[in-house]
């Protein structure tokens, strides 16, 4: 049996302990109370608790000054600061003081209890030294495992000693410049420049300056001369980023340029001549621009040479817990914090999200995590709101998944693969154990009975299939 967790409750008022006191004990937790912080660090001397709860406003030492010394001296140890001045500047001293969270009076009992609870398990997480940390995908280029991924990096793999013209189409925020960059690296161009320019960034005015630079007094304001990212990128790659937004003047120069190798900077009379490797891309389908005469047939198929679609993050959700693994690894790295892990039941719902901002809002979905999320495991309820009032996707089935399968067994085999079942069996496997975890709730027993396994194989498999960092540690409590 799991010991009982200790809780010590430190406040002036005893109204206030002794409610405190009775709902914890009443949830089995064990209390101790204190009127003033000098008696609570006196009996931290002997014992250290799971978890204390403070008043901010004391006779003596405030709740905020020991709130610095339990910080200091026990890190790991989580408290949570109570205070009847609901203010901005309670708030934020508790937080930039390193308190698990802010709670407010009058407050409610069974939030206090849940509070104090979630408390609790971060804390023994903490001393557990068994538990590993999120292993940091940083040395990764791009993440998917989704075979439409898959087919991403083969068409960059049989590009790598390239240095063809590439179009990349995607979704805004599906990773379009990270594929770009990842063919320059992989180019026999990665030792010279990538330069990227995003046409739907740059005024209409300033975009034939910006790529082919400027002589000086070619317009007002032009003080010297001027090299373009065309001079800039020499020897290397340009990665012209929504070229659906290129002006039509703009289009024609740049087809003289892939044409020639050449140009002339705006205001100058000697050519310019460059050696540079084009990748564009758009969220817009060019083909219908150029039905519409809004982008040049010719420059259109000049840089349509060699195609790659980037798939929205909802036709490869399979990558999303371990996409979120990543950017809560990194946003942990960024703001010198522990990193947070997603319960199991957290990564199902998100994998059901239809994130229309794809992975760039998946990214900003874990910075906002890091930041806001009180425990280290990252509960459903903890995302964030606007996530939690969108409707979840119902999977849209079409014929029977094993005539799906087929279909994609023939093109991969179409395409040359080998190994495939390395590659479908894994995935099976984890789409069918995020999709029982979902239907219980995370409870682990009654997703391996859904699924036909034994408690043991459920967990394994958990851990061979990286779908849950939080050490494995089974929450139903012993048989």
């Amino acid at each position: 049996m799991t010991q009982a967790a200790n809780v010590w409750i430190v406040d002036d008022d005893r109204s206030i302990r002794w409610v405190l006191d009775k709902a914890l004990s009443s949830a089995g937790l064990v209390t101790e109370t204190f009127d003033n912080a000098a008696d609570l660090l006196h009996r931290l001397e002997r014992q250290v608790p799971d978890a204390v709860v403070s008043d901010v406003r004391m006779p003596g030492m405030d709740g905020l000054k020991l709130l610095e010394q339990l910080h200091d001296d026990h890190p790991e140890l989580p408290v949570i600061i109570m205070t009847a001045h609901s203010d901005l500047d309670s708030a934020v001293a508790s937080y930039q003081g390193g308190a698990f969270e802010y709670l407010p009076k009058p407050f409610d009992v069974d939030e206090a209890l849940t509070l104090v609870q979630r408390a609790v398990a971060h804390a023994r997480e903490q001393k557990a030294s068994s538990i590993e940390l999120p292993v940091s995908e940083q040395a990764t280029e791009i993440i998917g495992e989704a075979p439409a991924m898959q087919e991403v990096f083969r068409a960059i793999g049989r590009l790598a000693h390239s240095n063809i013209t590439v179009l990349i189409n995607g979704e805004s925020g599906t990773g379009k410049e990270l594929v770009a960059h990842a063919l320059h690296r992989h180019s026999p161009r990665a030792s010279k420049a990538f330069i990227p320019l995003n046409m739907a960034a740059i005024p209409k005015d300033l975009i034939e300056s910006e790529l082919f630079g400027h002589e000086k007094g070619a317009f007002t304001g032009a003080a010297a001369s001027r090299h373009g990212r065309f001079e800039q990128a020499d020897g290397g790659t340009l990665f012209l980023d929504e070229i659906g937004d290129m002006p039509a003047d703009t289009q024609t120069r740049l087809l003289r340029v892939l044409a020639d190798g050449e140009f002339y900077r705006v205001g100058g009379h000697t050519p310019v001549k460059v050696d540079v490797r084009i990748i564009a891309a758009t969220h817009q389908n060019l083909e219908q621009l150029v039905r519409e005469g809004r982008f040049r047939e010719d420059l259109f198929h000049r840089l349509n040479v060699i195609r790659i679609h980037i798939p929205r993050l909802s036709e490869r959700r399979e990558d999303i817990p371990r996409l979120a693994r990543h950017f809560l690894a990194s946003s942990a790295e960024e703001l010198a914090v522990e990193p947070k892990v997603l319960k199991p039941e957290t990564a199902a719902f998100m994998c059901e999200l239809p994130w229309p901002g794809n992975v760039r809002q998946l990214e900003n979905t874990c910075r906002w995590l890091t930041v806001m999320a009180s425990g280290r495991e990252v509960l459903i309820s903890d995302l964030p709101p606007e996530l939690l009032s969108q409707p979840q996707e119902a999977p849209v089935v079409s014929g029977s998944w094993q005539d799906g399968l087929r279909a994609w067994a023939d093109q991969q085999l179409g395409y040359g693969a080998e190994g495939i079942l390395q590659e479908a069996v894994p995935a099976f496997e984890r789409v069918m154990i995020m999709s029982a975890l979902k239907a219980t709730a995370g409870r682990r027993r009654d997703a391996a009975r859904l699924l036909g396994w034994g408690r043991n194989t459920l967990t394994r498999k958990i851990k061979e299939l990286q779908l849950d960092d939080s050490g494995l540690a089974d929450d139903e409590g012993d048989d």
